[in-house]
């Protein structure tokens, strides 16, 4: 086999991946409410003033606004992500479950009057952050653990792992999925 080099294969992984994940359409995409961060930081982690355009460090997500978070309380202990669309339970059961029984869970639960509950993507579980908050750092709307929660979405690198949300500080982590965290049960998007 040939090998494909420099732009030969860059218009080749394009071919691929249009391929794969088909033409773009408009009006599928929900945009995700702001992060919440409102501080720049320099190269060393320390708090700085946000930088001007063309000046280095540009562009920290301080510097831009995203949809604010709008969230409607259905008064069922569901929460409604008025950017996304998705409907939320507004805390988990509870109970701490290993990484399976989470899709599990989720996938047999019939809560709200619904029954098409799955665990969310690390990507949806990152939407309702407040990255200008800790302790939690989770949106107010919603009650949570202090503790983990587990997300659908598996560590590429090694499939005994998958991604999970601390909810104190929002911190992505790929955790061991013999490990028991809490579930956060989602239906929607996709």
């Amino acid at each position: 086999m040939e090998k494909i080099g420099g732009w030969r294969r860059v218009l080749w992984l394009g071919c691929v991946l249009l391929a794969v994940a088909g033409p773009a359409r408009a009006g599928n995409w929900n945009p995700l409410p702001d992060t919440g961060q409102k501080k720049c930081y320099d190269t060393s982690g320390k708090e700085m003033g946000c930088p001007a355009a063309g000046q280095p460090l540009y562009g920290q997500d301080a510097q831009y606004q995203g949809a604010p978070p709008a969230y409607q309380d259905n008064g069922n202990q569901t929460v409604t992500d008025q950017n996304s669309g998705l409907m939320w339970m507004k805390s988990d059961d509870g109970t701490r479950r290993p990484w399976q029984g989470a899709v599990d869970y989720c996938n047999g639960l019939n809560f709200a009057g619904r029954s098409d509950w799955r665990l969310p993507t690390r990507f949806e579980l990152d939407s309702i952050v407040d990255y200008g908050r800790s302790f939690p750092a989770i949106n107010p709307v919603f009650s949570c653990q202090s503790s983990f929660y587990w997300s659908a979405s598996i560590y590429v690198d090694d499939s005994v792992y998958a991604w999970g949300i601390f909810a104190n500080d929002g911190g992505d982590h790929w955790l061991d999925k013999s490990n028991p965290y809490y579930v956060r049960c989602v239906r929607g998007g996709l």
